[in-house]
């Protein structure tokens, strides 16, 4: 019998994406206790919130909710198989707000608008913007973002698409975050179990922070910890293909190097215990097994929130590079443009304790 490839997918290409179309995600995935234990081996988080339930239902939670970040990335991860499969790179986020807690036993899912196509001058690529929700077993939103994705043309002789790019927002407002930062009980927080005795009266404006520690990134985490999202991009996976490509080997999917720079974040940002938005982040750089990952941290604003007297929020500047110690700056030239070291940049609100 002849071999067919009939009810298999190569994945959808730049001419197979609508905008307006909603794409509902495959696969809900149910979070588990064990899920956030083998996160916190991949990075080593300390946080304290989502490392402890007696600290956790201390401050107001009812246990230790998923880390922002672990929910982030399998939401992410349904999305690959319908989005990015045929993706040459993930280039930013905009507008993500982290809008309720998830706990151990909830189930996600995953649907995505095409808000936004743009082929690329030399035809062979273009980028998708979609707009992803995330919601739990109860319909509850959780997750809502934007992304914008490098995908291959199936054929770069044809026809050039017209272009449709969005507007997307530079960033949230403070005052736009106090409903999806839970509510805690900032008297009964203890500054010795969390790490770090400073809190957000602490900080101010334009005060950067050097996270001290790197992180080398072994060919096996980030292959588990891709897996673990169930992101199938092959770019991450495949050396067969990825080694004849542009760089000649797997590239480490950007959520990990996210991953990685906030839980180094935690040398300095101990009590930073929920992300509460994403404003925007670019993957600067690409990153390999064996490079070394260092952060460090601007505070970008201080902002009370609306009728919150338990957290303020700190809006932060996160720049992660590889195989450059962050101490040895400047990591932009006159011009603004980025050390050849600069792997991320992020810029997203953190809550903490007043």
């Amino acid at each position: 019998m002849p071999m067919t490839a009939t009810k298999t997918t190569t994945g959808r290409y730049l001419e197979d994406f609508t905008v307006g179309e909603t794409i509902r995600h495959a696969t809900p995935r149910t979070v588990t206790s064990g899920d956030q234990a083998l996160y916190t081996a991949l990075y080593g988080s300390r946080f304290a919130v989502q490392s402890a339930d007696a600290f956790a239902r201390t401050v107001g939670y009812p246990h230790s909710p998923v880390d922002d970040l672990l929910v982030f990335h399998i939401v992410f991860g349904k999305t690959v198989p319908d989005i990015s499969l045929n993706a040459v790179a993930n280039l930013g986020y905009a507008g993500c707000r982290f809008l309720h807690a998830v706990y151990p036993g909830d189930t996600l899912s995953a649907t995505s608008e095409v808000i936004g196509i743009k082929e690329n001058s030399n035809g062979k690529t273009g980028v998708v913007y979609v707009r992803t929700q995330g919601h739990n077993q109860h319909g509850t939103l959780v997750l809502d973002y934007t992304r914008w994705v490098m995908v291959r043309k199936r054929d770069p002789l044809g026809p050039a698409l017209v272009p449709q790019v969005p507007q997307v927002p530079a960033a949230l407002a403070a005052d736009t975050l106090g409903d999806a930062i839970p509510v805690i009980s900032g008297a009964h927080w203890d500054w010795h179990l969390s790490g770090s005795p400073h809190r957000f009266a602490d900080y101010e404006a334009g005060e950067q922070i050097d996270h001290v520690d790197g992180m080398t990134v072994e060919e096996a985490e980030h292959q588990l910890a891709t897996r673990l999202y169930q992101n199938t991009a092959r770019v991450h996976f495949n050396q067969h293909t990825e080694g004849k490509g542009r760089f000649g080997r797997r590239l480490i999917y950007g959520g990990h190097v996210i991953s990685l720079a906030r839980a180094l974040s935690f040398n300095g940002f101990a009590n930073a215990f929920h992300i509460a938005a994403i404003n925007g982040g670019r993957h600067v750089a690409p990153l390999f097994a064996g490079d070394t990952v260092y952060a460090w941290s601007q505070v970008l604003e201080t902002a009370d929130l609306p009728g919150r007297a338990d957290v303020g929020a700190l809006r932060l500047r996160t720049v992660a590079t590889k195989d450059r110690a962050c101490a040895d700056l400047p990591l932009f030239d006159d011009d603004g443009k980025y050390d050849p070291a600069v792997i991320l940049d992020l810029d997203y609100w953190v809550a903490m304790p007043r």
